[in-house]
């Protein structure tokens, strides 16, 4: 998405509804090519384009939309626990991730004198489309399965749930935060 497609996106929802209570980013991307093998042979333009589409595009997002926005609004994006440790597979990705999350906590200084909330999902591995990219997601859910607290992979329900908590009143003094739903597998110091 370029400025002018986000934004365009912005004025119809303005037309259509006049406001937002929520927003949900759900956005990411990196070359096939820049996910596999080493980190360190990743191309500038895979990484230029990485981050891009998957984390300043949230801040592209919020910027057009924050007319639209007020008191009470809950604004949401996902993210991997490939941001903070690594992850056979997921090398630039891990890295746009990492930019993401502190992407919210900055906005989440932006919006909250205005009652406005940013967080982050951090879902466990789930088989999606967007996910098979990642060549070792079969043996992540298999890792998580063995390995988390709770012993199972998440759903799709499951992270539903916590973005529906968010979006709620339930959650009115969380914001900057990354929430994990992933069976308690983030916690977990050694994997086998």
């Amino acid at each position: 998405c370029d400025d002018a497609q986000i934004q365009a996106a912005a004025d119809l929802v303005k037309e259509k509804w006049g406001d937002l209570d929520i927003l949900v980013h759900s956005v990411a991307f990196a070359n096939r090519e820049d996910l596999g093998g080493r980190f360190v042979d990743t191309s500038r333009e895979g990484f230029r384009l990485a981050m891009d589409v998957s984390a300043y595009s949230l801040t592209g997002v919020c910027r057009a939309f924050e007319p639209l926005l007020h008191e009470g609004s809950s604004i949401m994006t996902m993210t991997y626990h490939g941001s903070t440790k690594v992850i056979p597979g997921y090398n630039v990705m891990g890295v746009a991730k990492a930019a993401l999350e502190a992407s919210v906590r900055y906005l989440a200084c932006d919006f909250g004198t205005k009652g406005i909330r940013i967080n982050a999902i951090s879902a466990g591995p789930i088989k999606t489309l967007a996910a098979s990219a990642v060549s070792s997601m079969k043996d992540l859910c298999n890792i998580v399965d063995r390995n988390a607290p709770l012993h199972r992979n998440v759903t799709t329900s499951d992270v539903g749930g916590t973005a529906l908590y968010l979006a709620s009143d339930l959650a009115h003094a969380v914001t900057g935060q990354v929430i994990y739903v992933d069976s308690g597998f983030s916690t977990i110091g050694v994997m086998g």
